[in-house]
């Protein structure tokens, strides 16, 4: 069954966050569980922090004429990634990888796949990771980036994160730009998805299931 948010208009009043509605409509192969998603994030807050990361990005790397490369990661940092680069006031390149360890699941499996490697060559290059949300870190850490990049001999190797889960950590990881951070929650929205929906809502909404049990 198809399962579509419907988020009140502008004109509606509203009693705390945006909350959208999960909606059935029609039959489809995969069917998601109930649920609904909360704005928790608003994209002014978002457009707000993003700015202050930009800024300091290009705070500690004044000197423009040795080359910094931003790596994305596909697919969830996309947008986070395309805004970042817009407010950072230096030369800067980009590229994408991407890594797997969710699917279609609402939580990280730790089983990690590469499935897209870089094109460029980070050789000489200052070099931030761009991750749209870090909880375990294992996405970072043993899908090779942080490891490899430098084996790849970048000058330097940082993380640049959105949205951070401290708590569910199981490996360390050094974040040097950190946007927000929250609790183990399921987000979704401003790139992020729950599989493959909702990448477009101009915010970070937390999902809420039905079911309590499910998770």
């Amino acid at each position: 069954m198809w399962f579509t948010i419907s988020v009140p208009s502008r004109q509606q009043p509203l009693n705390g966050n945006r909350t959208g509605h999960i909606l059935e409509t029609k039959k489809q192969e995969c069917e998601l569980p109930g649920h609904t998603v909360t704005e928790m994030i608003s994209a002014s807050a978002i457009l707000a922090r993003v700015e202050e990361l930009g800024a300091a990005i290009t705070s500690d790397y004044p000197d423009s004429t040795r080359p910094l490369l931003l790596v994305g990661v596909l697919k969830g940092a996309t947008l986070f990634l395309a805004d970042l680069v817009r407010h950072i006031n230096r030369p800067v390149e980009f590229d994408f990888v991407a890594v797997s360890s969710y699917g279609a699941a609402t939580v990280s499996s730790g089983e990690v796949r590469v499935l897209k490697d870089l094109d460029a060559s980070v050789s000489g290059k200052d070099v931030i990771i761009v991750e749209d949300i870090l909880d375990t870190g294992l996405t970072l850490r043993f899908s090779y980036l942080v490891e490899s990049l430098r084996a790849r001999n970048a000058l330097s190797v940082r993380i640049c994160v959105l949205l951070d889960k401290p708590r569910r950590r199981r490996v360390p990881v050094d974040v040097s730009y950190r946007g927000f951070e929250i609790g183990d929650l399921f987000v979704v929205g401003y790139g992020m998805d729950y599989a493959e929906r909702y990448r477009n809502l101009p915010y970070v909404g937390c999902v809420q299931f039905d079911d309590p049990d499910v998770r």
